[in-house]
């Protein structure tokens, strides 16, 4: 099976990932206006013991003011991460007043300040725990409304991944992602598509899988191995900018010189914006996943890395974006 003969695989659904920092709605308005993604998980909100204010979902998730989608018109879910059920559904059904396509709940994160409060990924050492959540916020949203959740394949290890599966889906979830790794394992290299795989007999909702998807070809091999044509995109989507699409519908790669030209759009953008005090910083994180696919991105962050003037930066991408430019005249 050729690349290009498999694209009729991947139709189902391709998710744009939430991502601390970087995956902002800036970048995610750029990315869904260069891919097709059919919905974008935003970044968590944590929940504690109370109902989270207005704004504070606003500042997370302002698409909510433009009736919860980008300007590409790619619907996005607001995320919640907490630990206590009856909370998470209070904030689920502000989540969907407020104008959220469905609620995302994260049984993923691994980072220590969130585990050791009791969220994110050391709840897959309780399925029980994952049970009454999924289920309460259900409850809360009603039937109509889209929840889904998303794992990894255990904490330490996998022992408990059946039944945290099993635990999701009986409670009512509409759709599951599984992060092909434990928490232990972080994002280190490889991601264990098989695991998914082995387990593909349980599925009773859409599966979506997520882990180590940086082209086409690793798509594919995804595919192969879990059975699943949906997947979330996550740091392969910032590496490569186009790469749904070279996936759903195998497009060419974004060329270097068309890159350059992204850059600059996200500089001016950014430094239109209000959030233009973290521009140096949001520039050289999305470069150091963008030098995974183009050498030209390692010698601008090597030329920027040490500079924190805003206008020294957009010089030096201005001049890059306008060399490039001319040598496709």
């Amino acid at each position: 099976m050729t690349s290009a003969n498999a694209m009729s695989n991947f139709q189902d659904q391709l998710i744009l990932a939430p991502m601390e920092g970087v995956l902002d709605p800036l970048m995610r308005n750029l990315l869904t206006q260069l891919n097709d993604f059919d919905l974008c998980i935003v970044e968590f909100v944590r929940i504690v013991d109370s109902l989270v204010p207005r704004h504070v979902f606003y500042r997370i998730c302002p698409e909510l003011r433009n009736l919860g989608i980008t300007p590409a018109n790619t619907p996005v879910r607001v995320q919640l991460l907490g630990q206590d059920p009856d909370w998470m559904a209070e904030n689920a059904v502000r989540a969907i007043a407020l104008g959220s396509h469905g609620v995302d709940i994260n049984f993923g994160c691994p980072a220590k300040t969130v585990n050791k409060s009791k969220g994110g990924a050391v709840l897959l050492n309780s399925p029980q725990t994952i049970f009454d959540i999924v289920a309460r916020v259900k409850q809360a949203v009603g039937s109509q409304v889209k929840v889904s959740a998303k794992i990894r394949l255990g904490f330490n290890d996998s022992d408990l991944l059946k039944e945290n599966i099993d635990a999701i889906q009986s409670a009512g979830a509409d759709l599951l992602t599984i992060h092909a790794r434990t928490k232990a394992q972080g994002y280190r290299a490889p991601a264990y598509w098989h695991q998914i795989g082995d387990l593909l007999e349980q599925k009773s909702i859409p599966w979506v899988a997520n882990g180590e998807i940086w082209s086409l070809d690793d798509a594919l091999i995804c595919a192969k191995q879990t059975g699943l044509t949906n997947f979330m995109l996550g740091r392969g989507a910032l590496a490569l900018p186009n790469l749904a699409n070279t996936i759903k519908y195998a497009d060419q790669a974004m060329d270097w010189p068309t890159l350059c030209q992204l850059i600059q759009r996200y500089s001016e953008l950014e430094l239109s914006g209000d959030k233009s005090f973290y521009y140096s910083s949001r520039l050289k994180q999305w470069l150091r996943y963008l030098k995974l696919q183009y050498p030209g991105a390692q010698q601008l962050f090597d030329e920027i890395k040490t500079m924190k003037n805003k206008q020294d930066i957009i010089d030096i991408v201005q001049r890059l974006a306008a060399q490039d430019i001319a040598s496709l005249a």
